[in-house]
């Protein structure tokens, strides 16, 4: 096969680093080169390592201002013809939309990922009405477009953003099970620790934890309520850094920052939590459930296909800060045995359904199909 080109277009290189590397290293296994276009951050030196060229653009993440979303499809048609990728993969909205937008101007085939809806589709009105306009444009020539989950499948093909043949299930990122596997470290001498890993979003239900952090402090002091994640100034939700001190200094939260290896934090968690509002498919949780600790999440899409409810976890009302504490007091009153049960069901769950090997040949059969003739015929 003689090498082409693939470019993996995502708003983060830190996305790219830390949930797509065993892609990237089985499309370069297939013969491929593979290109970078995203805003730099703090990761993009890492893709180097990689064997990952990286191209920076600029991109304003958060801003719905057209003129600035047309000056971004015209550096997207610019970067793309200069860099002349065979495939164009996109992740996250602006390079779902406008890289796609770029790709078909150019006769670039086009595999997207609908890794989550995002605040448009969790609040509705005329942003929602914007977004799925610019989805069922930049989506109507696309050969792939993948889902996490069954139900933003079914809105995305029900309000004809794309075509059912078009579209395609995958298990999340997919969890490489070698890396994330048990390893219980719960400190001893300590209060039972619940851990909400994500970025710092209202979206991501913090609010919601902060007050369950509160209701279930009232019953049982020692309790320790951790959060891991950026805070994304970048985001329209995101949370203020002054509402994170002002949590710390009445001592309801712990904030830990943020961290490239979330293991250490998950293996002495004694829970691990995600009060979202929507979700593709989170890999906090797929990854606490491939390292077998128990789960609570909310009855939202996304959670609720890694967590079931009495199984490896408990799933709770979104938006509800008294449901949240009381699936946490439930939690903390289970048996150890109880709770390493809840564990073991998660790996399961996890070995069964969201392995990365699954997601990797899934991305390869419709890479090779979006090439030209020969490579692209499916085998």
């Amino acid at each position: 096969m003689n090498q082409k080109t693939i470019l993996i277009s995502i708003n983060a290189a830190w996305n790219i680093v830390n949930f797509r590397s065993g892609l990237i290293r089985a499309l370069q296994a297939d013969g491929h080169r593979i290109l970078a276009l995203a805003p730099p951050d703090d990761w993009s030196g890492q893709l180097a390592a990689f064997g990952v060229e990286f191209h920076p653009l600029e991109m304003d993440k958060k801003g719905v201002s057209p003129a600035r979303d047309a000056m971004l499809l015209l550096r997207y048609i610019a970067a793309l013809r200069r860099l002349r990728p065979d495939v164009f993969l996109g992740y996250t909205a602006k390079p779902n939309i406008y890289g796609s937008l770029a790709a078909h101007v150019l006769g670039i085939p086009v595999v997207n990922n609908v890794s989550g809806l995002g605040t448009a589709f969790i609040r509705g009105g005329w942003l929602m009405r914007l977004v799925s306009a610019l989805y069922r444009l930049a989506f109507r020539r696309s050969k792939v477009v993948f889902f996490q989950n069954e139900e933003d499948q079914a809105l995305f093909v029900g309000r004809k953003i794309v075509s059912s043949e078009r579209s395609r299930l995958l298990p999340g990122s997919g969890i490489d099970l070698s890396k994330f596997r048990p390893q219980r470290q719960t400190s001893a001498g300590k209060g039972f620790s619940f851990l909400l890993i994500a970025r710092l979003l209202w979206d991501k239900g913090v609010g919601e934890f902060v007050e369950a952090a509160r209701i279930v402090r009232a019953s049982i002091p020692d309790a320790r309520f951790q959060l891991l994640g950026f805070l994304d100034a970048e985001n329209r939700t995101a949370v203020p850094r002054a509402n994170v001190d002002a949590w710390q200094a009445e001592g309801l939260i712990d904030y830990l920052g943020h961290a490239s290896d979330v293991r250490p934090f998950i293996a002495q968690a004694g829970c691990v939590v995600l009060p979202s509002y929507r979700e593709g498919l989170p890999r906090s949780l797929l990854e606490a459930a491939a390292m077998a600790q128990p789960l609570i999440a909310t009855n939202v899409p996304g959670c609720r296909q890694v967590v079931e409810h009495g199984v490896n976890g408990f799933l709770c009302a979104p938006r509800d800060p008294q449901a949240l504490a009381e699936a946490m007091l439930a939690m903390i009153r289970l048996s150890e045995a109880d709770r390493a049960a809840f564990g073991d069901a998660g790996r399961r769950k996890a070995e069964e359904q969201f392995d990365e090997a699954k997601v990797v040949d899934l991305y390869r059969v419709a890479v090779r199909n979006a090439l030209p003739s020969p490579e692209g015929v499916a085998r």
